[in-house]
């Protein structure tokens, strides 16, 4: 992602993601998310590399189910 910065927050992990910060904080909390913590009030960061991981692990999971779940269409004749 170029010109990203090193960390997002939550909302800007769940703009690119097209999700809920919600459903972001789910995933660091998790663990499968890898995030840090910063500031005395604790706020999440999220590195960018490890946003760019978690969504290539996630394609390869999306692959795998795939090949273990092909599509059988019941319409071709």
């Amino acid at each position: 992602m170029p010109g990203t910065p090193r960390f997002l927050n939550l909302a800007d992990v769940a703009e690119v993601l097209n999700t809920s910060s919600a459903q972001v904080y789910a995933l660091v909390r998790r663990g499968e998310l890898p995030a840090i913590k910063i500031g005395g009030r604790g706020q999440w960061r999220v590195e960018a590399t490890k946003l760019e991981e978690y969504i290539e692990r996630m394609y390869a999971e999306a692959r795998q189910y795939v090949a273990d779940h092909p599509f059988v269409d019941d319409h071709v004749e």
